[in-house]
């Protein structure tokens, strides 16, 4: 299969591309369309570009990104295009993003059906546009219809791109009936082509507002501010010395950190549910969820359920709970239509056909997957499911909710071990994209791949996880947490080290979320693992403190902040200056620096147990999971890939010098001495498994 189709029809040229699955504008696809596009001007009065399948072009090749251009080069292809003699139609379908959109604005009209979705995404992968599109789309649109395009990266309907002048013509069809149409339509009324190029410059706005707004919701992130200079020099530049600035700034950026995090984020996320042990493997069939449990996380799990199109049932301890668990329910469900993920119509038949709410296990004897979604306790899970090998129908799944405890221990309350699995959902669980699937000992391989066929019904970014305290991202935060209390016993304060972290780029510091999440959820697993402990083990106490104060974050008012407006409380650091008197610490300074090389090397070293254990199964695992579960900022790649760019000598370089004040906590990982001793990367492991 070539990957342009060439067509005569009459006097217009067809050229389709044929580049499965979403028709990327890869080095052969450009190379066929400019050929096919000089054959047309030798035999055609017009010609129409079109996308075989499902799309137009989805967006430029990925795969090339980082490697040598071959010509001609998408810039050049658009720019062949557009000085075409012939009038060129770009009749659109599916999706026209990124390179596909800038293909399309080379093109001298544009023709859509009705469903169709344009954008230029690029700055979601740490770049901007770089074939044309700041400089084309600002002129058909002005420059601040564009700027929310382009720093966006959304991208919008049919009608909305019509309204915008970037489509000529929107028309019921396929696309290549409609592209003929429209041509001989062109043909018939002796139009001829009509370059963007030749359009004037938009007018000029207040650019520097745009860049300093960029800059600031980017937490760090470069490309969508580098984006608002390209732009600019859209209205204050002739067009090919703006293409050339945008050339320019496009190299940047993809010379950049920023682009290779972001472009291992991309490919992490879609590898990350690709597993060979599922291969072949069919999920069981999953009709009706029940939740045990009506509290915040099993109201959040009923309600991604429900808004995924599942019947669900939801049991409490009785009546007046189940009622109490209906309207927390009903409320998120409100908030959906609010932000208008849900139409009121739809909201009305799910409250009244697809959710009910009980107090008898009984309730949930036909359900196909029931999750538990009790208090965190080892004693109380046992029970639930014991009671559910009663009362469960055969052959269905039987979950846990649970963020930390040991998923062997609970599936042997049953005596259909096969059919457990966790699912740690993070919270709120109606939003938050993340869900750990831990997967037993004894939990049998269509178990796993129902647990993965969920998330994706849920619209979920599923990792799998191996059993141990805290599974991936729990486990990691446990860790990295001792390392900043560890800090604000020696110095620091929390808002110091909130405020350095979220200056990393993090979503928040740790102490915010800590009272975001309740800090009584922290205390009761320092009781759990309180008889266990390493007597080496530095265990501050002032969070423990905070709670016997029943100071428990937002949901008290009080935490480590004062709330609602998040201040800082001169009581918290009171509390954390008499346990430094108490135990003979001298407080020191932190750099914000400092603060950040030991958040992070706690954080890849813990992961690099992780890994080597088998928790996770490759390094991506660990990036997705805390790129998704714990605000890791994306534009970083994940902590492994951070790790790989930082260098992984100096990351353990960092270890050996904050082991002279504490060897106990900073002992190196094995796999990370390992892969520094054979000059290899977390990279490197993750192709291996590739294979």
């Amino acid at each position: 299969m070539t990957a342009v189709r060439y067509e005569l029809i009459d006097n217009i040229a067809l050229l389709t591309i044929q580049n499965p699955p979403v028709n990327a504008a890869s080095h052969a696809v450009r190379a066929a369309l400019l050929n096919g596009l000089e054959k047309a001007e030798r035999e055609a009065k017009a010609a129409v570009i079109l996308g075989d399948g499902r799309t137009f072009v989805a967006g430029a090749d990925i795969n090339e990104f980082g490697k040598p251009p071959m010509a001609p080069i998408l810039p050049d292809a658009c720019n062949r295009i557009e000085a075409s003699s012939l009038p060129v139609i770009a009749a659109l379908h599916g999706t026209a993003l990124g390179g596909g959109l800038e293909l399309a604005l080379s093109a001298h009209y544009r023709v859509a059906v009705p469903d169709t979705k344009v954008g230029l995404p690029e700055v979601t992968l740490g770049i901007m546009p770089g074939a044309g599109g700041t400089q084309r789309l600002p002129r058909l649109t002005g420059a601040e219809a564009a700027l929310k395009i382009i720093t966006t990266g959304r991208p919008i309907s049919a009608d909305e791109a019509l309204k915008l002048s970037i489509l000529d013509k929107i028309e019921n069809g396929n696309p290549r009936e409609i592209g003929l149409q429209y041509a001989q339509a062109i043909l018939n009324d002796g139009k001829g082509p009509r370059p963007i190029s030749a359009m004037p410059s938009p007018t000029t706005i207040d650019f520097d507002s745009w860049h300093a707004a960029a800059l600031a919701k980017g937490k760090g992130q470069i490309a969508a501010a580098t984006a608002v200079r390209a732009v600019q020099t859209a209205c204050e530049l002739p067009f090919f010395d703006g293409l050339k600035r945008e050339r320019e700034l496009f190299s940047n950026l993809m010379a950049s950190p920023q682009r290779q995090g972001l472009i291992h984020a991309f490919f992490a996320e879609r590898a990350v549910s690709k597993l060979p042990e599922l291969e072949g493997v069919a999920s069981r069939d999953i009709k009706q969820i029940g939740v045990i449990g009506g509290g915040t996380m099993g109201a959040g799990i009923a309600t991604a359920s429900l808004l995924s199109g599942f019947q669900v049932v939801l049991v409490e301890r009785d009546e007046n709970a189940a009622q109490k668990a209906r309207s927390t329910v009903e409320k998120m469900l409100d908030g959906a239509v609010q932000r208008g993920k849900l139409s009121p119509e739809t909201h009305a038949k799910i409250t009244q056909d697809a959710f009910t709410t009980a107090s008898d296990y009984t309730a949930i004897s036909t359900a196909d997957m029931i999750i538990e979604a009790v208090f965190e306790n080892m004693g109380v899970k046992r029970d639930v499911f014991a009671a559910l090998d009663k009362t469960a129908k055969p052959g269905a799944v039987l979950a846990s909710n649970t963020s930390y405890l040991d998923i062997n221990e609970i599936a042997s309350s049953t005596k259909r071990p096969k059919d457990v699995i966790g699912l740690h959902f993070f919270s709120p669980a109606h939003v938050m994209k993340l869900l750990e699937i831990v997967v037993a000992d004894a939990t049998a391989p269509d178990v796993t791949a129902t647990g993965f066929a969920l998330a994706k019904r849920l619209r979920k970014v599923a990792v799998r996880a191996g059993v141990c305290d805290g599974f991936i991202g729990n486990r990691i935060l446990a860790h990295y947490r001792m390392a900043v209390d560890n800090m604000v016993l020696d110095g620091a304060s929390p808002y110091q080290v909130d405020r350095a972290l979220t200056d990393f780029g993090m979503a928040m510091g740790p102490y915010a979320v800590s009272d975001l999440a309740g800090l009584d959820i922290g205390w009761a697993t320092r009781k759990r693992k309180a008889p266990n402990r390493d007597p080496r083990e530095r265990v501050p106490s002032f969070a423990d403190r905070l709670c016997e104060l029943g100071r428990f974050g937002r949901k008290t008012g009080r935490g480590y902040y004062i709330y609602p407006n998040q201040k800082e409380d001169p009581e918290v650091l009171q509390i954390i200056s008499e346990e430094r008197a108490d135990q003979g610490i001298t407080p020191r300074d932190f750099t914000d620096d400092e603060i950040q090389r030991r958040f992070m090397a706690a954080m890849v070293n813990e992961a690099a147990r992780v890994v080597e254990d088998g928790i996770a199964r490759r390094p991506l695992d660990v990036d997705v999971t805390m790129l998704f579960g714990y605000g890791f900022p994306r534009w970083r790649g994940g902590p492994m890939k951070w790790a790989d760019m930082q260098g992984l000598d100096t990351v353990l370089h960092n270890i050996h010098t904050f082991a002279q004040d504490d060897d106990w906590f900073w002992q190196p990982a094995p796999l990370l001495e390992k892969l520094v001793t054979q000059g290899r990367t977390f990279d490197d492991l993750n192709k291996k498994a590739a294979l």
